[in-house]
């Protein structure tokens, strides 16, 4: 069973009390375990990020976390563009929304918090520049960043 040891629950807590301003939905796609076991149908850590999702939830009253089975709900996933599990998508207060695949653990937990905030408020740290550019864009871009242990 993952848990979120208590003394990093309480920098959390603190850091969204003093970072978060408006309310963030983490909408995670998961699937129902299956007492039959079909090789390359299970979900490896649905239910480890299950319980992350949940334990990072109860730490602000601004974040809440909403649960959908990708197979039973497909019309839902479907207009989030989930198309496997584990999968959570982020929507706040930033034009779109964050589509986070896989578990959030190791390093991608930090990023998983930050996102979190960044969400909350409406900003990120994009430099004016950058920003400047992709004012000047005419098309929706898809953007994906890959992350391996090593």
């Amino acid at each position: 069973m993952v848990s979120i040891a208590k003394e990093d629950q309480e920098k959390i807590k603190a850091y969204f009390e003093e970072n978060l301003k408006e309310p963030v939905k983490l909408v995670y796609f998961t699937q129902k375990a299956s007492k039959l076991l079909v090789p390359g149908r299970e979900c490896q850590f649905c239910e480890e990020t299950r319980q992350i999702l949940e334990e990072v939830a109860s730490l602000s009253s601004k974040a809440t976390l909403e649960v959908h089975d990708l197979v039973a709900e497909s019309e839902v996933a479907t207009s989030f563009g989930v198309e496997m599990i584990p999968a959570t998508v982020m929507v706040g207060q930033n034009k779109g929304a964050i589509r986070y695949f896989g578990i959030p653990s190791g390093y991608e937990f930090s990023t998983l918090i930050e996102d979190i905030a960044d969400l909350s408020t409406g900003n990120s740290n994009l430099s004016a520049k950058t920003k400047e550019e992709l004012a000047t864009l005419t098309e929706d871009v898809h953007i994906q960043v890959f992350v391996t242990p090593t």
